[in-house]
């Protein structure tokens, strides 16, 4: 399965704070996903690639804000 790349959330869209935590290590989330059954999971970056994969076939919608990361 191939997971393609997200655009970047437009202005309007809810973006990740800090207070947002990784549901696995509760390191700063990176990845919200809302899953077509109503919940949601936050991901860092680390554990978003390990999963994001096997979760995308399960989402409704997933903001990705890990290009963050590489914003200076």
């Amino acid at each position: 399965m191939t997971v393609t790349t997200l655009e970047r959330p437009s202005s309007s869209e809810a973006t990740l704070t800090a207070a947002d935590r990784c549901d696995q290590c509760s390191a700063r989330a990176r990845v919200r996903v809302t899953l077509k059954s109503g919940g949601q999971l936050f991901f860092c970056a680390h554990h978003a690639a390990k999963h994001l994969t096997a979760i995308y076939s399960k989402a409704s919608h997933i903001l990705d804000e890990r290009h963050f990361l590489l914003d200076d």
